[in-house]
């Protein structure tokens, strides 16, 4: 059996089960959506949002990506996914909490770290580099305290990095500068340990990740 196979057999399995036994819940679903929170997580088959936080469906907007990176405000150039679904969370659906979570054993920290794909072309490696290069300037920092190898520590310390920048980066959107002054919007970090099954949420006051 294919795993498009395995996919279609779950599918059935959901509506029979889940769908079925949720029917008013979906009907409203139907008529729209009104989502409190918009997870931005990274593309990692194994840090699902809506599995690690047992969520129902039509609680979290999400957007996943390669380190769950959030681009800085800008207006030129290429077509901006993820500034786009911010913007239709934010004034379209009114969050009220945007989360940013990283995650352990993260492949797009590590080759930011390790800069593998630097100068391959797109296609080749090229788009990923392109888009990890968000996190230059953090490997400089993770490199001053931890020094060049890809050790857990830097590994870390890198993923931790990712969800700060991005927490940066979202303030510099003008809809989110207004609605945070405003007392509107909240902005949240967190970074799931694969291995230990634990959620450590980021404290702004400490600058460390603490266990949830």
């Amino acid at each position: 059996m294919t795993d498009f196979a395995d996919l279609i057999s779950g599918y059935r399995r959901f509506q029979r089960n889940g769908w079925a036994s949720q029917r008013s819940r979906w009907a409203e679903l139907a008529e729209g959506q009104s989502p409190n929170i918009m997870v931005i997580a990274c593309s990692d088959s194994r840090v699902d949002p809506s599995t690690i936080f047992d969520a129902s469906p039509g609680q979290m907007f999400v957007v996943r990506n390669v380190a769950n990176l959030v681009p800085p405000f800008e207006l030129g150039g290429g077509r901006h996914g993820v500034s786009a679904a911010l913007e239709f969370a934010v004034t379209q659906l009114e969050v009220s909490e945007i989360l940013v979570m990283g995650h352990g054993a993260c492949g797009g920290c590590s080759a930011a770290l390790s800069q593998n794909f630097k100068h391959a072309k797109p296609g080749e490696g090229g788009f990923i580099s392109r888009w990890i290069e968000m996190l230059d300037e953090a490997r400089e920092t993770v490199i001053q305290n931890h020094g060049p190898g890809l050790t857990a520590g830097a590994i870390r310390a890198m993923e931790h990095e990712a969800v700060k920048v991005s927490l940066a980066n979202l303030r510099t959107f003008p809809c989110i500068q207004e609605r945070e002054a405003a007392g509107s919007l909240a902005l949240h970090g967190a970074w799931f340990a694969i291995n230990e099954g634990e959620l450590y949420v980021f404290d702004t006051g400490s600058g460390e990740f603490h266990p949830a």
